[in-house]
């Protein structure tokens, strides 16, 4: 490793309040696949495995405790929100953590640093090297640091909406079958597989939704589809009548 990388690896630490006792895994962490094919060193995809599953029991463990009135379905809601790659990425991405990645030229073209998916994947890496360099207490205080807010935020009431009860009153109001949901396609690894679902409404696809699993999918086409028929109920109302369609609130958590 060089001087100049092993500045930067200790700048990251700095950042993160993580001394490693073996730094080469931290280095392993942001080694991009398309730079370790060329350098012909490690990649990071199996501390991104590792870590995948070290965030997942640590967050369920700290929301099992922190909200112990909530039922399953609201505390697996509240995990799916703070794990997904849009969080992951959004709270790397104030270490900039993309900075440290080792990318391949090609992908640095392509502005791999920035892409949301290698941000996130680095984040999962990051996570699997600190729980073999440091064990599980040091990455479940890691976690909750960076997570707690995002946690707080999306356990609130009424910061994430049931859009599927909010698109199902809809249609009923107007007297249409009941949406029907349907897998697309499914993209990613086996250990970190999306879902990408649409829902049809009276016969065509309103919306489409990805997300870790189908219950979030769905939430996203369903929010999708009833922007649409919001829409379209607007402007076949005119600009005098045309007034939102004031959808009631129905709330997850």
């Amino acid at each position: 490793m060089s001087m100049q990388r092993d500045k930067e690896l200790s700048d990251l630490e700095s950042k993160i309040r993580v001394a490693f006792l073996n730094k080469q895994l931290l280095n392993q962490s942001l080694t991009h696949s398309s730079f370790a094919n060329e350098a012909n060193v490690l990649d990071n995809e199996r501390l991104e495995f590792l870590g995948d599953a070290v965030i997942k029991l640590v967050i369920s463990e700290y929301i099992y405790n922190r909200f112990p009135s909530r039922p399953e379905g609201d505390l697996t809601k509240i995990r799916a929100t703070v794990i997904s790659d849009e969080t992951l990425a959004r709270v790397a991405n104030r270490i900039k953590l993309g900075e440290y990645l080792l990318l391949s030229e090609n992908e640095k073209r392509n502005e791999g640093q920035k892409k949301r998916s290698n941000v996130a994947n680095a984040f999962e890496a990051l996570v699997g090297a600190i729980y073999l360099d440091a064990g599980l207490g040091k990455i479940r205080d890691f976690l909750i640091d960076f997570l707690k807010s995002e946690i707080d935020k999306v356990s609130s009431a009424g910061y994430i909406k049931d859009y599927k009860s909010a698109l199902q009153e809809f249609v009923q109001k107007k007297k249409w079958m009941l949406p029907q949901y349907k897998v697309l396609r499914e993209i990613g690894p086996k250990h970190k597989k999306e879902f990408i679902i649409g829902v049809r409404i009276k016969g065509k696809i309103m919306g489409e939704g990805q997300g870790l699993n189908k219950k979030e999918a769905e939430q996203k086409a369903a929010e999708e589809a009833l922007k649409t028929l919001q829409s379209e109920d607007k402007k076949k109302r005119g600009p005098i009548k045309g007034l939102f369609y004031k959808v009631k609130k129905s709330i997850w958590l």
